[in-house]
This record gives C-alpha cells, sequence and structure tokens, in this order.
C-alpha cells in the first residue's frame, strides 16, 4: 500500500492525538508513506503552537521535532512544481480548499494516478479534504481518513 499523508495526519505522528494509533498502524502497513514537501513547514507550525498552547512540554516538543527531522528522509516528498500548482489551483477553486489543502489533493492525485490506484490510500482528519479527495479519484481505491 501507498500511503499519502497529509499534515493532519503527519503531525499525529509526533503529537499524541485522537487518531494517532491508526495513523501510525497505516504508516506501518505502507510500502511508502508520502506527503507534500509544504507539509514538513506546516507540521513544524502546527507542533510550535501545540507548544504555545501548553498541549506539549518544551521536552516533548523538541523530541517531536527531532523524530519528524529523522523520519522526514523516509518520506516520499512531492515537490511543489509548476504544474502541481495550477492543478492545485483549479482543485482550490472547484472544490472550495484552502491553498495548502489543495496543494495535497493535487500531489495525492500525482501519486494516484502515477501508481496502481488500487493501492493507495489516503489519510486526513479534514471532512472537506477527504471527500475532495475520494471524488476526484472517482470514488475509487482512494479511503480518506474521516475525523472523529
Amino acid at each position: 500500500m501507498i500511503l499519502y499523508l497529509d499534515t493532519s495526519s503527519l503531525v499525529k505522528l509526533y503529537a499524541e492525538e485522537a487518531g494517532s494509533d491508526d495513523v501510525r498502524d497505516q504508516v506501518a502497513r505502507a510500502a511508502i508513506a508520502c506527503t507534500s514537501v509544504v507539509a514538513y513547514a506546516e507540521a513544524r507550525s502546527a507542533l510550535a503552537r501545540r507548544r504555545r498552547e501548553h498541549g506539549l512540554t518544551t521536552a516533548e516538543h523538541r523530541r517531536a521535532k527531532q523524530a519528524l527531522d529523522r523520519d522526514w528522509p523516509k518520506l516520499l516528498t512531492l515537490d511543489v512544481t509548476g504544474s502541481l500548482a495550477r492543478r492545485a489551483g483549479g482543485l482550490a477553486e472547484k472544490r472550495r480548499l484552502r491553498g495548502f489543502d489543495s496543494l495535497h489533493l493535487a500531489s495525492f492525485l500525482a501519486i494516484y494516478e502515477e501508481f496502481d490506484a488500487e493501492e493507495v490510500r489516503f489519510s486526513s482528519f479534514d471532512r472537506g479534504l477527504n471527500r475532495a479527495a475520494l471524488n476526484e479519484s472517482r470514488g475509487g481505491s482512494a479511503k480518506g481518513q474521516a475525523p472523529p
């Protein structure tokens, strides 16, 4: 299985949240875990926000950043090319997505189209983004991870 992680799923690997165990299990079962390069900045931002809001201690924040940095090279990361950005722009309009969400969707679709669609899964905890991924993949085997 190839697993695409948007930032909401990626962060669950480093900060204990509802759904963290599910994401860890999916990553463990995946032959390849992938994401967009934008997820790194988004994940660091999310971890810093959790620290500021006292959701992570200073030590937990430091360990989470170290773990992200350790794991990042193991992920297949998709660059934001001009064509991917244009596709994301169209998806943002069509599916009413925020900019980075549309980049995640365009990146997922690139993986979905490149590999056997039966083997590609999409993991997100954003209902709207999951719905868009399922619709754009024409209801195929791209399974969204719905938030609880």
